[in-house]
């Protein structure tokens, strides 16, 4: 406090003013000091966990307070914003630290105050009393305590003085929980983030006020006023009292008539047009304190008062007494659920009564959801119905999870039509949403409250793949505290049960869902029919597509071969360290037959295997699914297959597959043809010159190691078409020889910023074409299912040793030999370097063979100068037939020359095909990036973190990202299979022990709490048989 005594003085006489002096200002440091030691005991820190996002509030970990107002029933008071609407999970902590579960009991509908209860017998090693609620003792002027957990700081005592106590009720959020129709109080207390639920206490001990939000910018907190704490709080004690031994939902009514009040001076409402005469009255009514009168400030859309009530009314009486005080208003709704009441208004000066009828507050505040694809959907609520002046009760969405998101709905949206029906209530969204099969591509309406008056149509895509959970409705259980989720889809026909919501059952929903496909294509082929069927050859419609008169004769010939990418990854299986979950991208058709397509596009476009990828072709106008087939290990581009007939007859006619050149390789110098498609699928072109024929790339790795490409020559133009476009590099005939793609890289800023951002160049297409050959002639890998054909893939020999070009000239003075200088000029007078080692992949069969510093000479005995070298000798030795092949390295080392036989490792183009979901983080295989950066614990390290969720128990005990779990309960998991065997044996709401190593190396031990409820564990897989993602629960109630 660094008040003047002089500011005392007078805030002393303004509450002799008002009050008669109750001498709390006399209060001595040893009466506060007493009174502290009483109530110090009796706050707790609450941290909270929303498991979804609910109404007002998004899913995550905070901490926050709360005070024990009933000892012997268990009773802990806090704020609305802290017990949440939706489901949560909480403990509170003492200030011994003991640790207690508490369950939600109440949170009031409107104003920021509710209650959880815990078990009085589990605290056993501390003495402490229950805060007595005080609320008539607030006073303006009267010095108060805010004992709270402020800023996260367990225990904080701030000082203040009441200053008002008819404060407007704060606004913080346009989109999120606001309090109104109450005064708050108001004192330059300065509390912060973490106080919320802290108890504002007089010199004697007693609670005058709740603590409840603040303002940043000035040192102002603002305190709830407890006289409706109080009448809840006696409600549940009644309640708890009547039954015998367990708590049970507690009814509390509250009314409302969806209209928002705000308390206005004298003066304002004159201008409002009060007459003088009512307000003489009103004076003479109400005690000398009263300074104005209520007004309406809005009324919600649907509700009790819409046209019957506008803002700029002033409330003169309500059943025949003169109302001028929020609280006065209240209790009077609150004891009339259900029947009229009478208000008396003036509007501009002129008196009208209404009969108005009470709602229920709490039929109007939604106490269950749909998930669905990762999106919570609920009635809209009370509280938001208002911040939007929508009606209550519309469709809301309140997560726009995967399916929805992939679609462009935004968080906050209103659905308001669903495959073609209209939709008012969440139960039409469930019926129709169970009459669509897997895939399956509908349109959706929705309006949003930042453009109220359009409605927005997009196209929905049914999730093809089990990325998510069948749907489920949770429903809020008052009695355990809990939201208990059941099947959304039960009343469905047998037969699409199997396709839409059976997940356990493998056999029969493969079935299915290949008819639900075989539907769908049949579907599209013949949307597509009358189109072509104008008695014309379909061939001379192509030639018409094709017939631009502008452009090269490149381009001309490759358009027909060009592909748009829309790609995206769900939230429940950002493998790999992927960056983002929406990707675009052109590609180019490598093969194209009767029964395959195959796209090749670079890695930042189609980056991991579990994305779900849409294709728009060029040549013709249609959008069907692609599936990943081939992700290269090394160099940055994948290959995609899509199903020809999908196309048509006169789509299939009209695409057509590149023709790919490899040989001669491009030189410096060379014109080449840059054609790509534009957003809006148009070719563009240009001429080019090829400036760097084998520029070697050099991308230092992301802060969550991603893909980066490694070991790798690419070509550099002299113009192109910024960053962010990409296609392919041709020659005048329009014969491929590079694919022009996108290659993700992170800048890095100083303070440990980064950026991502992206750049394009040419990759060869010698590598794509090796490929294609193994997938088309039959290659040795494991067999994949390819539009119903089951093909084997090919596999990659590769050498894990990331290398860089150095220039002979720098070579010579790290000490090379006069005579490998020569034979390595006269190998490559071109390029003229030498390559080194940067460093060797981590659990890779090169490890510790090679060395950073390392120049690579010779292998067999040939020299190498360049990347493609190198990959030649590897592929030398696949003709061998030897999977444990080596390769004989001829290295110069600080000096010396040495031989050293290194061993290859095999890899397939599958990417990561198996991730589990464990309390709310994912689990994985450390992929190569993170082998790249050369370090795997010894403890084992299968088990990788690769991202975490929002509102798990991994985010509320801090499990995050980037470090592998090496021991759960002292058991080592040195893969998944150990660590699912380690985990199922956990049951719910048991702590678990974890030990982990950090990417740094740093090893470190948690403890967390299983929640099966909210999160069991699964796992997704990719099944190469029948090509699908499958889900699998693990481990659930």
């Amino acid at each position: 406090m660094t008040s003047s005594p002089e500011k005392l003085g007078a805030k002393d006489e303004l509450c002799m003013e008002i009050d008669p002096p109750l001498g709390e200002n006399l209060a001595t440091a040893e009466d506060w000091r007493k009174a502290l030691q009483k109530v110090v005991p009796a706050v707790v820190v609450l941290r909270t966990t929303a498991c979804r996002a609910f109404d007002t509030e998004s899913a995550g970990a905070s901490y926050a307070t709360g005070f024990v107002v009933d000892k012997r029933r268990g009773i802990i008071l806090t704020n609305r914003h802290v017990v949440k609407p939706g489901p949560v999970v909480a403990e509170a902590m003492f200030v011994n630290r003991e640790e207690v579960p508490v369950h939600p009991i109440y949170r009031d509908p409107v104003h920021d105050f509710g209650f959880f209860r815990y078990d009085p017998a589990a605290v056993q090693f501390l003495s402490y009393e229950e805060i007595p609620l005080a609320p008539d003792a607030a006073c303006v002027g009267l010095e108060i305590r805010v004992v709270g957990n402020d800023s996260g700081e367990k225990v904080s005592i701030l000082a203040g003085t009441l200053a008002r106590l008819d404060r407007d009720a704060p606004h913080y959020k346009k989109d999120g929980y606001n309090d109104f129709n109450t005064f708050y109080m108001q004192a330059a207390s300065g509390t912060k983030g973490g106080s919320s639920g802290s108890p504002v206490i007089d010199w004697q001990g007693r609670a005058v006020a709740l603590n409840a939000g603040s303002k940043s910018s000035s040192a102002s907190a603002f305190f709830l006023p407890l006289e409706r704490v109080v009448r809840a709080l006696s409600f549940l004690q009644k309640g708890r009292d009547s039954f015998q031994d367990k708590w049970e939902a507690v009814t509390i009514l509250r009314g409302t008539l969806q209209a928002t009040f705000l308390h206005k001076g004298f003066d304002e409402t004159r201008r409002l047009g009060l007459q003088s005469e009512t307000e003489q009255l009103v004076r003479h009514a109400s005690p000398l304190s009263e300074t104005g009168m209520l007004v309406v400030d809005s009324v919600v859309p649907g509700g009790p008062a819409h046209k019957l009530l506008e803002p700029g009314d002033v409330l003169v009486r309500m059943n025949k007494e003169v109302t001028t005080q929020f609280l006065k208003m209240e209790s009077l709704l609150d004891d009339s659920v259900g029947q009229n009441v009478e208000l008396e208004l003036e509007r501009g000066g002129k008196p009208f009564t209404v009969q108005l009828p009470v709602q229920d507050l709490h039929s109007i505040t939604p106490n269950y959801f749909l998930e669905v694809s990762g999106a919570v959907i609920h009635p809209l609520s009370y509280q938001q119905a208002r911040n939007f002046r929508f009606q209550c009760g519309l469709v809301y969405v309140s997560e726009p999870g995967y399916m929805l998101y992939r679609a462009g709905v935004p968080k906050h949206a209103i659905i308001k039509k669903f495959a073609g029906e209209e939709i008012s209530h969440l139960e039409d969204f469930i019926r129709v949403l169970s009459t669509l099969s897997r895939g399956a591509r509908v349109p959706l309406e929705y309006i949003s409250y930042t453009d109220r008056h359009r409605r927005k149509s997009v196209l929905v895509t049914m999730d093809r793949h089990e990325w998510y959970a069948a749907p489920e409705i949770y429903t809020r259980d008052d009695n355990s505290g809990l939201w208990i989720g059941k099947p959304a889809l039960q009343a469905v026909s047998k037969q699409s049960v199997n396709g839409v919501i059976s997940m356990e059952t493998s056999s029969k929903t493969e079935r299915d869902q290949d008819e639900s496909e075989c539907g769908i294509k049949k579907r599209r082929v013949t949307e597509d029919g009358p189109k072509v069927d104008n008695h014309e050859d379909p061939r001379s419609q192509e030639d018409a597509i094709l017939r631009d008169p502008h452009g090269s004769v490149a381009e001309r010939e490759i358009e027909p071969t060009l592909v748009m990418f829309e790609v995206f990854v769900p939230s429940s299986c950002m493998l790999d360290g992927v960056h983002s979950q929406h990707f675009f991208g052109t590609g180019v058709i490598v093969h194209h037959s009767e029964n395959m397509g195959l796209v090749a596009v670079d890695k930042n476009t189609v980056t991991i295997s579990a994305s779900d990828i849409m294709l728009s072709f060029a040549a013709f106008p249609v959008e069907i699914p692609g599936e990943v087939v081939f992700l290269h290990p090394v160099h940055n581009y994948a290959l995609v297959a899509y199903d020809p007939s999908a196309l048509g007859a006169a789509g299939a006619s009209a695409v057509r597959a590149a023709q790919l050149l490899p040989e001669p390789a491009l030189r410096r110098g060379d014109s080449v043809y840059l054609v790509g498609l534009s957003r809006s699928l148009q070719a563009t072109s240009r001429k080019s010159v090829v400036t760097n024929p084998f520029a070697a790339l050099n991308i230092s790795s992301a802060d969550s190691p991603r893909y980066r490409a490694t070991n790798m020559e690419v070509i550099e133009l002299d113009t192109d078409f910024g960053s962010s476009f990409s296609g392919v590099l041709t020659d005048e005939q329009g014969r491929v020889k590079a694919i022009w793609g996108s290659f993700s890289t992170q800048l890095k800023y100083g303070g440990n910023s980064s950026e991502d951002h992206q750049f394009v160049r040419g990759i060869p297409i010698y590598t794509i074409t090796q490929i294609l050959e193994k997938i088309i002639s039959g290659a040795k890998g494991q067999p994949l299912l390819i539009n119903g054909i089951k093909r084997p893939m090919p596999l990659v020999r590769i050498l894990e040793v990331e290398l860089y070009p150095t220039l002979l000239s720098k070579a010579r003075s790290f000490g090379l030999s006069d005579h490998w200088i020569q034979v390595l000029v006269k190998q490559d007078p071109v390029r003229r370097q030498v390559l080194r080692v940067k460093g060797c992949l981590a659990g890779s069969k090169a490890e510790n063979l090679l060395t950073q510093g390392d120049m690579v000479l010779a292998i067999n005995k040939k020299p190498v100068t360049c990347f493609r070298d190198v990959e030649d000798a590897c592929q030398a030795l696949d003709l061998c037939d030897d999977m444990e092949a080596n390769l004989e390295l001829t290295v110069f080392r600080q000096g010396l020359e040495i031989d050293v036989l290194v061993g290859t490792d095999v890899r397939d183009g599958n990417g990561t095909t198996r991730v589990i979901n464990w309390c709310g983080c994912f689990l994985q295989d450390p992929h190569p990036a993170v082998r790249a950066l050369g370090f795997l614990p010894d403890e084992g390290h299968g088990v990788y973190v690769t991202r975490w969720s929002h509102g798990s128990p991994v985010h509320r005990y801090g499990l995050y990202a980037l470090q592998w779990i090496v021991e759960v309960n002292g058991k080592p998991t040195p893969d998944l299979e150990a660590f699912v065997n380690v985990t199922k044996e956990i049951e719910n709401g048991e702590f678990v022990r974890i030990k982990t190593v950090h990417l740094n190396g740093k090893p470190r031990v948690l403890t967390l709490k299983q929640d099966l409820h909210y999160w069991p564990t699964w796992e997704l897989r990719f099944d190469p048989d029948t090509a699908m993602w499958q889900r699998k629960i693990i481990k659930s109630l």
